[in-house]
């Protein structure tokens, strides 16, 4: 677990702590975080992601679904760092669902997406977060996320 001097996590860390992997893992470093508070991390987003492909391949954009999928992923790191567990292989985050959300300006490769994600509430397993993308100091994207914890045995 990072330590309370060290406020940052790399790509090896972050794995540690989510399920994800290429292509779905879209958090490339945490900047900073505070238990029960905040978390500041950024996703890198180049031209040779699997989704421009497809989204679209004479204008690339990054789907909104991924760039609320890259909040969530931010919002579970920080769960897990307040709760301050590593998940084993049995642990998964549900993404129950998502209020407010608006899109502002379109992410495209090249963009550095920074996601700012604060815990609202803890309320009967449930965590609401405020979350927040900004590219170059631009709103992108933000919303309100729920998610909540579970073991695979019990889902």
């Amino acid at each position: 677990m990072t330590t309370a001097e060290n406020k940052t996590l790399d790509i090896n860390q972050i794995k540690e702590l989510l399920p994800h992997r290429y292509p779905m893992l879209l958090v490339d470093r945490v900047l900073t975080w505070e238990a029960h508070k905040t978390i500041t991390a950024i996703k890198n987003v180049t031209a040779n992601e699997e989704f421009f492909n497809g989204h679209f391949p004479h204008k690339p954009v990054m789907p909104g679904v991924l760039m609320i999928e890259a909040l969530a992923q931010t919002a579970a790191i920080l769960s897990f760092l307040t709760m301050n567990v590593k998940p084993d292989e049995n642990s998964v985050v549900y993404f129950v669902g998502i209020d407010n959300a608006r899109f502002k300006r379109p992410v495209v490769p090249g963009d550095q997406l920074r996601m700012d994600v604060e815990i609202l509430r803890v309320a009967r397993g449930i965590w609401k977060y405020k979350a927040v993308g900004t590219v170059d100091g631009q709103l992108a994207l933000e919303g309100e996320l729920m998610c909540t914890i579970r073991n695979t045995a019990e889902a």
